[in-house]
């Protein structure tokens, strides 16, 4: 009873009013110094992003090192070799195991010719194919320019075919759908064809 009326003076009120705000306006100027303070770096040059693949040294690789991958298949995954394979045939370090039952190298079946594939493990894969390099150069220096944040942390191909087979604003029309939804991950320049539903 007597905190309740403690709680009810206009004093006590106007203090705890005074310290939230203060409390506010100090959250809104720390987020802002970090804000300014952080830095947008520009993207990787097109000269520093190490573009060949040492097709002798990963193809052999075995448990000595580990592989990067894509992580989020929820039934495939891509490692940076360019292997594509089921979740239960990745091994301990990383790498799809070789010769296992559906693992294969630079899967381009569900790729369209303008870069566009229906999944983005297949997508990351077939754009790591030596034969799509050029393409995927050219690519790169136009989105790097477009999408400056994205690309400013890429090191390699492996990196810049994760980043371009992403689906971002490219992939959609009217905010909402994709232009087409059988192929929406793209690693080349030109834009997913309008499908009419």
């Amino acid at each position: 009873m007597f905190a309740s009326q403690v709680l009810r003076r206009r004093s006590v009120l106007a203090i705890i009013f005074f310290c939230s705000l203060l409390y506010f306006i100090s959250s809104v100027f720390r987020q802002n110094v970090i804000l300014e303070s952080s830095e947008v770096r520009e993207p990787i040059s097109l000269d520093s992003i190490i573009w060949e693949i040492d097709l002798e040294n990963t193809v052999n690789r075995t448990f000595k090192k580990s592989c990067r991958n894509s992580i989020q298949g929820k039934e495939i995954i891509v490692d940076e070799r360019g292997f594509v394979c089921k979740r239960a045939a990745l091994s301990s370090n990383g790498c799809c195991v070789r010769g296992a039952d559906g693992t294969r190298r630079f899967v381009c079946d569900s790729c369209q010719m303008n870069g566009c594939c229906s999944m983005y493990e297949l997508c990351v894969s077939c754009c790591l194919q030596p034969q799509k390099r050029s393409v995927v150069r050219k690519s790169y220096v136009r989105a790097s320019r477009t999408f400056r944040y994205l690309f400013s942390t890429v090191k390699d191909i492996f990196d810049v075919c994760l980043a371009k087979c992403r689906t971002s604003s490219q992939s959609v029309q009217h905010e909402n759908t994709y232009r087409n939804p059988n192929a929406k991950f793209c690693y080349g320049d030109d834009l997913p064809a309008v499908q009419m539903s």
